[in-house]
């Protein structure tokens, strides 16, 4: 897998046309951080209601990548990968997110051939007595105009899909902290 990204990203785009989903957790900042940064705890709960993650590898340092592979219940396949940008222990974090191939390669989405390529995506985690606001921002980067449109028209989907997911991060750390 080749850990770099590709080209530096263009500016963000203006704030109504970036997605935003935020959540809170009754959890601490520093176990929601360890959920997102930490391998076998993305592989609990990331990813689409009943899609199990199989493959997970982590590389977390400005530059390095996670990769991982999902599964879906009919058995089929889909790569991503994260590449770090920033890494701001536990406040903040960045990376270029995009659909891969099993290798490590970006690729297109499976469901589009006008969705963007890669998305500048950034986390914060803000904590007020022992809950922490998860708020995620992202971007297309060194997007088409036809990219950014098609983007912006799912908005409404990755609300859902994202509320899913987080739910599933909602349940992972209800169980608390087994370390």
């Amino acid at each position: 897998m080749d850990p770099k990204s590709s080209a530096a990203p263009t500016l963000p785009a203006p704030a109504d046309r970036e997605f935003v989903v935020t959540r809170d957790f009754d959890a601490p900042r520093d176990l929601v951080w360890r959920a997102w940064t930490e391998a076998d705890r993305l592989m609990r709960w990331f990813g689409p209601k009943g899609f199990a993650m199989h493959v997970a590898e982590m590389d977390l340092r400005p530059g390095g990548a996670f990769h991982y592979g999902l599964r879906s219940p009919n058995g089929q396949e889909m790569w991503g990968k994260w590449v770090f940008r920033e890494i701001a222990p536990p406040e903040r974090l960045a990376f270029l997110a995009s659909f891969a191939d099993e290798a490590g390669n970006t690729i297109r989405a499976p469901f589009s051939a006008e969705w963007p390529l890669e998305l500048l995506s950034t986390v914060t985690f803000d904590e007020r007595d022992g809950r922490t606001t998860l708020t995620m921002r992202s971007v297309p980067v060194n997007a088409t105009e036809a990219e950014r449109r098609t983007f912006e028209a799912g908005f409404k989907s990755m609300q859902a899909g994202w509320g899913g997911t987080l739910d599933q991060l909602d349940a992972h750390l209800a169980e608390g902290d087994p370390r």
